[in-house]
């Protein structure tokens, strides 16, 4: 019998490939598996630099912050663009930042380059969007894994950002990867499963600046001291004066007893506090300053060549009531044109619910304290004791003192929520609770103030209600650290209470 023709016999060779099919299956399911993470943007373009992930609170609070992240790599979940997504038609300060976030997005990714595989930056760095999927990656991390039994439920966003920071981590071996959030709760979890996490600190101060209330003391000896307290000026060596900033208040000390407040000028002199020793109020109160921080805050609010003032107090220190007096008492000696006094809508505790009425109804709850400090300034003169009950003559209540003021347009006592557009000219400002403000919302307020204004913030950075700052990254710590050492600013830190025994004794002890 002949042997086969080679056309006969290719069984052998059909098998061999079916033998090697397996091989070329995983091959294709390895090779799937590497473009879906390059195409899921699991994979920095280049190894050097870290990998910062975002959360959405960083992005509402400062859109800026796709700048600032210099040579390194900024991820952005798709769930964080959803989550921005609610926010988007809110008419508030977090819907406008939305709205720029995601402006700032869609210029950055028109280029027409796939926005998983990375963008160059200004600085240096690139940054892309990042799509979860677990299912794109199943050789999991032991981490990874552990987390999914630790976390079960994946459909909430903070875990998934979690997850996409383990993946990350993975797919990056030997780089740097941090998840960038101000969620305090989100940290934790993050720590917990030993995730890297940061705070987000470009806009936050320095901790000294917050806690130090104390007023800097620089040593003269007794010649110096009476020299400036007969001319009202006198200039010391760099030296002395190094670390203070232009229109800081001091202690000019020549031992322990004798002590003279003043101010340093931005040449280099200090110079003696110009102040009356009352506020007068015509037909009303006048307001004498009953400790050293309330009369550097007068002598900075009855400056003229300072434009910005911005105070710290604890309850009861006397900051909001000082400042309207200073303002009463300017307006009415025509320094300015009127006084306008505001503060932010922010609640301590659970609201209310709608309020009726119109919308001066509606704020007045909110500005109440505000009414009170002037029904207090512009109360006349009257013996206290019981009143003798007078007959009604009409069904008219009598008007409150500055209300007549409020109607010629002198005197506005608004909320912040219109302010956006305005122009404000030679008004005095004065702004109460402004640590409750975003730094965005603080340089939307400054940048409002036209010429021959003066801005007034005053606060408690360490009373804080709004959930999206703290007490090193509001907008009155934000305003001062920004824009100190110009020679229109200046700020004055109260630290002794003068409201009540019981009030000061509550501020420390409670």
């Amino acid at each position: 019998m002949n042997p086969p023709s080679e056309a006969m016999q290719p069984t052998i060779h059909q098998e061999e490939s079916a033998q090697i099919v397996p091989i070329n299956r995983k091959s294709a399911k390895s090779s799937t598996s590497t473009k879906s993470i390059e195409a899921f943007g699991l994979k920095a373009p280049r190894k050097k630099g870290k990998n910062y992930v975002l959360d959405t609170n960083v992005l509402l609070h400062d859109p800026a912050c796709l700048e600032r992240f210099q040579e390194n790599h900024i991820c952005i979940l798709v769930d964080v663009l959803a989550e921005l997504d609610k926010f988007k038609s809110e008419q508030s300060e977090r819907g406008a930042n939305a709205r720029r976030v995601h402006r700032k997005l869609t210029s950055i990714f028109a280029a027409g380059d796939i926005p998983t595989k990375g963008i160059a930056t200004e600085g240096g760095g690139t940054i892309r969007l990042v799509v979860y999927d677990p299912a794109s990656c199943p050789d999991n991390s032991e981490q990874l894994k552990q987390f999914y039994r630790i976390f079960p439920d994946r459909d909430r966003v903070d875990h998934r950002i979690l997850a996409a920071c383990f993946l990350i981590q993975q797919h990056n071996p030997g780089s740097y990867v941090a998840l960038i959030t101000k969620d305090i709760n989100l940290q934790l979890k993050a720590r917990a499963v030993q995730v890297g996490c940061e705070d987000y600190l470009n806009d936050k101060v320095d901790a000294r600046e917050v806690s130090n209330y104390e007023v800097h003391r620089v040593e003269v000896d007794s010649a110096e001291l009476h020299r400036f307290a007969s001319s009202g000026s006198i200039d010391v060596e760099e030296d002395r004066r190094r670390g203070l900033s232009i229109n800081e208040y001091v202690l000019l000390c020549c031992g322990d007893k004798q002590t003279i407040p003043a101010r340093l000028q931005a040449d280099g002199a200090f110079v003696r506090l110009n102040i009356p020793e009352v506020l007068k109020i015509p037909d009303g109160q006048s307001l004498k300053p009953l400790n050293l921080g309330q009369r550097c805050l007068i002598d900075a609010l009855l400056n003229p060549d300072i434009s910005l003032v911005t105070c710290y107090g604890h309850a009861g220190t006397g900051k909001t009531l000082v400042a309207v007096a200073a303002g009463l008492h300017e307006m009415f000696n025509r320094k300015y044109n009127g006084i306008t006094v505001s503060r932010p809508v922010v609640s301590m505790g659970d609201q209310m619910g709608f309020l009726p009425g119109s919308l001066d109804e509606k704020m007045r709850p909110w500005l109440q304290p505000i009414h009170d400090a002037l029904d207090l300034l512009m109360r006349p003169n009257v013996p206290l004791g019981p009143k003798r009950k007078q007959t009604k003559t009409t069904g008219v209540p009598a008007k409150k003192p500055y209300e007549s003021l409020m109607e010629q347009g002198i005197l506005e006592i608004e909320a912040l929520c219109y302010i956006r557009g305005r122009s404000i000219p030679n008004r005095f400002f004065i702004l109460d609770e402004a640590q409750q403000l975003t730094p965005q919302e603080a340089k939307t307020i400054v940048t409002r103030m036209s010429r021959d204004s003066k801005l007034v913030l005053v606060g408690d950075p360490a009373q804080i209600d709004n959930p999206y700052v703290d007490s090193r990254s509001n907008g009155l710590v934000y305003t001062r650290n920004r824009l100190k050492d110009q020679a229109f600013t200046a700020h004055i830190a109260l630290n002794r209470g003068e409201r009540s025994e019981l009030a000061e004794a509550g501020a420390h002890l409670m």
